[in-house]
């Protein structure tokens, strides 16, 4: 039996490939569990500068595995209600590592991108999409809520209103209208998916090390905190990043006109 979860490393770049592709990637006991440890595995690995979550195929992810599920239906609600908070718990414990890793995560989408491949992906902090993608919360077609931060992120990056749109309406929408509302950073055709992502990874994988994990970080966190202790947060991380020789090679590349060469420090 394949594995449902590959990981690939490259240098300094780990690429997570979620791996049914004859169910459209959808999401199952097994696939759980080999995601919260590859997530776990890559965000400790501090060789790495950048990791990509893509599925296997023509698909990203259609969300959970719907048979997975109907395996608990035989049991009172209250065991029910029992098993899918630990399951979900399991989930969580992915999506959570996912946004705390210092490494910069791309999602590198097609076809199907709903439920919580919806949320997975809302989950990285960029994404690039190709033309075949579309997008569905999903979860009200089976009576249930979104999970994965599906409810925390897409009120944060596309409004309430849209977001509203998009859980209670449940109506799928194409790869334009997820550019328009900036649920992803860029749109290429088919063929360039994947060129794109690894141009985007290697750009990535060559910039300032601390930079690029403090500016992610300063991201994150500024969900949760007031501007002051943001004002402040800046000002650490700033002053920690001019103490590094990256900071002196990036200012003598500029003064010298030429490209910077960073140090993997």
């Amino acid at each position: 039996m394949a594995a449902p979860l590959l990981v690939m490393r490259d240098g300094p770049v780990a690429t997570l490939t979620l791996n049914r592709p004859d169910a459209l990637n959808a999401l199952d006991f097994a696939m759980i569990d080999a995601l919260v440890a590859a997530a776990a595995e890559v965000a400790a690995d501090d060789a790495l500068r950048v990791v990509v979550i893509r599925g296997a195929g023509k698909h990203f992810m259609a969300g959970g595995d719907i048979r997975t599920f109907r395996g608990e239906l035989a049991k009172p609600a209250a065991q029910r209600d029992a098993a899918f908070r630990t399951l979900i718990a399991r989930v969580h414990a992915a999506v959570e590592t996912l946004h705390r890793m210092p490494h910069p995560v791309v999602a590198q989408v097609r076809g199907a991108v709903a439920g919580f491949g919806l949320s997975l992906m809302n989950a990285c902090d960029l994404v690039v999409a190709d033309d075949t993608a579309y997008f569905a919360s999903g979860y009200q077609q089976i009576a249930v809520t979104p999970d994965g931060g599906g409810t925390f992120w897409l009120p944060r990056i596309v409004g309430m209103r849209r977001a509203a749109e998009a859980v209670l309406l449940n109506e799928r929408f194409a790869v334009q209208q997820a550019l328009a509302w900036g649920l992803v950073n860029r749109v290429v055709p088919a063929a360039d998916l994947e060129s794109t992502v690894a141009a985007l990874a290697a750009s990535l994988a060559r910039a300032p090390v601390l930079a690029v994990r403090n500016g992610k970080r300063l991201l994150r966190e500024s969900l949760g905190r007031t501007l002051s202790q943001q004002l402040d947060a800046e000002a650490a991380s700033f002053a920690a990043c001019a103490a590094t020789p990256d900071f002196a090679e990036g200012v003598a590349a500029f003064l010298e006109k030429r490209p910077a060469r960073f140090s993997d420090a």
